[in-house]
């Protein structure tokens, strides 16, 4: 199905018409249109139009006014303050705008393809082998879902890429301390898998790290198991491959309670571009973007200095001839270029490596390789902060595993599921639990602007009061519950029936769904869906209050508001699948 012009497009388009009409010479001048809490939209592009044409601008807003073609779309136009267009719409046009959303075959609810896809890798959930996942690993992968799941919805082709830490010093220094230890080898490791696997390789990478870091000896040791690793030795890569595999299946089951499907084929590690770490610095030298500096290759950059005033390089090859994160990421480049002909390459990362990917960018685009029509970008995140505004502990000061986290929060949603629940049994309470407890934590996220911090509070993210993903949940159970009340009264469109305000206010937000998404997929911004949704669960909740729906004075009036809560549990729900949170169907 074609995708449906917003009130807003229609609106734009008549008024830019009227103002070509009345200026010919400004053919392609913008109304500057928006939502108004004066009228239903407000345009005041008429003040710099008028200030280039040296005439007065009340004068020209009325002879705009003058042009505007009105009867369908809008209704009525009027000159406000120094030249400002307060522009109310018809309730016709609002009703059969909806109408013709919810008659989308395809379910997309009339929001449109992107007209020139391009191929976007997007590079998010990034754990560490043989390490346990933290909190610190929520922000990458439930940004950078809801960004896949945004850009897929809008006709992107999206190349998933889970670039996992699988190779470098910390295998050669595992590897090398389970050789010298066999007996810390808990030998239920080899029979069980995922957290308590885990939980085993984690406690030996931390004694391993605690004697790489105080013996030298060893030190020399686990880095020549290194070496071993990457020549191919049988023994130590058939250890080596032991963690990862371990290591994936803990992953699959952390992001399987978060809800989110990682594939395997997309999980390519640090180890994926090994074979191509040594032609990257052959290319990268060759050209001269890469120069030796005391044995090292680096790449010098005139605006990244040292406290001592000295450049900074970003090493691609060590002088021992081993390679850093530069070389891989750099590897990883040439790779989405050229073999996967990305256009766009998209990094959901810490906005504590900034720098370093400000670096490698530059020095993939020196060579060649990013340029107008192939672009980086990092989609730099924030911390999570505790409620005392400090990055997020145990009250030992230890990380706080992701894992305790997301159990704790369908604990707690699963006691607020439970005290609402009418007709709801055990297992149905522990699957809402689930849904409504890591949509929360979700929700708590993608609701804050990625690149700011914010403070983990799980007693307001299950609060059904305030901008919480419950508040949003309860909104869609709630219409679910009246449409099921309804019986064989149907959600019908009567573009023929007078809307209340709150009725107006309502449908010309659901109208604004498409260009929500539009904009949060093009910015890369799911915090402005999120914003969207709640505001759209609020004016529902005005609209409940103010406008009985089976009580209503007709049939007519009955059907067309059940056709106002039905368009809008659509919005809701699909709004909320972009965010990737469930939306059950009671609570």
């Amino acid at each position: 199905m074609a995708s449906v012009t917003s009130l807003t497009a229609s609106v734009h388009q008549r008024l830019a018409s009227a103002l070509s009409a009345t200026l010919p010479e400004t053919a392609a001048a913008d109304p500057l249109l928006r939502r108004s809490d004066r009228a239903d939209f407000q345009a005041n592009g008429i003040l710099a139009l008028a200030k280039q044409a040296r005439t007065n601008p009340r004068e020209l807003a009325a002879q705009v006014v003058g042009h505007v073609v009105t009867g369908d779309v809008i209704k009525d136009v009027e000159v406000s303050g120094p030249g400002f267009l307060n522009i109310t719409v018809t309730d016709r046009a609002i009703t059969e705008n909806l109408a013709a959303r919810a008659a989308d075959t395809e379910g997309r609810l009339g929001v449109p393809y992107a007209e020139q896809p391009g191929t976007t890798v997007i590079d998010y959930a990034q754990p560490n082998v043989a390490k346990e996942m933290h909190v610190g690993h929520l922000r990458s992968a439930v940004i950078g879902d809801s960004v896949v799941q945004l850009l897929e919805f809008t006709g992107e082709n999206v190349v998933r890429r889970h670039h996992i830490g699988d190779w470098g010093t910390q295998f050669g220094m595992l590897i090398q301390y389970l050789d010298e230890h066999p007996h810390e080898l808990d030998h239920k490791a080899t029979e069980v898998t995922g957290e308590e696997a885990m939980s085993n390789l984690d406690r030996l990478y931390k004694a391993a790290r605690k004697l790489f870091d105080s013996d030298e000896e060893f030190k020399t040791r686990a880095r020549r198991r290194v070496v071993d690793l990457q020549a191919g030795d049988a023994h130590t890569v058939a250890m080596w491959q032991k963690f990862v595999d371990e290591s994936k299946i803990y992953f699959f089951s952390v992001f399987e309670k978060l809800d989110m499907e990682i594939r395997d084929p997309d999980i390519v590690g640090e180890s994926g571009y090994n074979d191509m770490l040594a032609e990257t610095c052959r290319l990268l030298e060759e050209s001269g973007v890469a120069v030796r500096s005391e044995g090292a290759l680096c790449v010098f950059f005139d605006d990244v200095r040292g406290p001592d005033g000295n450049p900074v390089p970003l090493i691609v090859q060590k002088s021992d001839g081993g390679y850093g994160y530069a070389a891989t990421d750099l590897s990883a480049i040439r790779d989405r270029v050229f073999n996967l002909k990305a256009n766009t390459l998209l990094y959901v990362v810490d906005a504590r490596q900034s720098l370093h990917f400000k670096m490698v960018f530059e020095t993939a685009r020196r060579a060649g390789w990013l340029n107008d029509d192939v672009t980086a970008y990092q989609l730099a995140f924030g911390t999570v902060l505790g409620k005392d505004g400090k990055p997020f502990k145990t009250r030992a000061g230890e990380t706080v595993r992701l894992v305790d986290l997301l159990d704790e929060a369908i604990e707690r949603a699963s006691a607020v599921v439970r005290e609402k629940a009418q007709d709801l049994s055990e297992e149905e309470i522990a699957e809402r639990g689930a849904q409504v407890g890591v949509g929360a934590v979700k929700y708590a996220d993608l609701s804050t602007s990625a690149n700011r911090d914010y403070k983990f509070d799980l007693d307001q993210m299950v609060s059904l009061n305030g901008d919480t993903s419950v508040y949003l949940q309860y909104a869609y159970a709630r219409i679910q519950s009246i449409l099921r009340k309804a019986g064989e009264v149907r959600p019908c469109a009567h573009p023929e029936l007078e809307l209340t305000q709150a009725e107006r206010a309502l449908g010309l937000h659901a109208d604004a769904f498409a260009e929500t998404v539009r904009e949060a997929a093009a910015e890369y911004a799911p915090h402005k869906l999120a914003a969207y949704l709640y505001q759209l669960a609020s004016l529902y909740t005005s609209f409940y209050d103010k406008c009985p729906v089976l009580k209503a004075e007709t049939p007519e009036q009955v059907e067309n508001r059940l056709f106002l809560c039905d368009v809008t549990a659509r919005t809701l729900h699909q709004g909320m699948a972009l965010l990737g949170i469930r939306t059950p169907e009671r609570l």
